[in-house]
């Protein structure tokens, strides 16, 4: 996922019936001028009000893990998340992302608390590669002489930690649970 941070998101809101009768009217909407799910439904309501009881679709959307939404659903979770991560830095909010769409968790299913803990026990922090991880990991947990850090293989050890205990995506490490 492609993205700064939830903060970013926007959903393009058109109706099905428009779309059957072939109009793509709709318009973008930042959910970021929405404070939850009830004001951003009733500004689609404003936006189709030309409608009796307008069944509203998705046609595209920005800045959403896949989990939080389809064509005609947006999820409970997305705007108590969003607020949740606003409060991260945002390369922590980058790392929430990339590690929530690794598939281990259901950002709609589960308690938005429970997903915040589950990062902050998993979330190991930055790394250039997984070389650099490993040094790092060497230097910080290990005291080695200096002779033998000269002969010690941090690539073979690289492979070996995340082969089991980390995994490695676009610059961030995290524990595997």
């Amino acid at each position: 996922m492609n993205m700064k941070s939830l903060g970013y998101a926007q959903i393009y809101v058109g109706t099905y019936s428009k779309y059957n009768s072939g109009s793509l009217f709709g318009k973008w909407l930042d959910l970021s001028d929405y404070a939850d799910k009830e004001e951003f439904m009733a500004a689609c309501k404003e936006l189709h009000k030309d409608e009796e009881d307008p069944e509203y679709m998705f046609q595209d959307w920005e800045g959403i893990p896949e989990s939080l939404i389809c064509e005609s659903w947006l999820s409970e979770n997305f705007f108590p998340l969003r607020d949740a991560l606003a409060k991260l830095p945002l390369k922590e909010q980058k790392a929430f992302l990339i590690w929530s769409d690794n598939g281990f968790y259901n950002l709609d299913k589960e308690d938005f608390k429970d997903l915040l803990d589950s990062f902050n026990n998993e979330y190991f922090g930055e790394a250039e590669n997984v070389e650099s991880f490993a040094f790092q990991l060497v230097e910080d947990c290990y005291d080695l002489p200096e002779f033998a850090k000269t002969y010690f293989d941090y690539s073979k050890f690289a492979r070996d930690l995340f082969i089991g205990d980390f995994w490695y995506d676009n610059g961030f490490v995290f524990r595997r649970a």
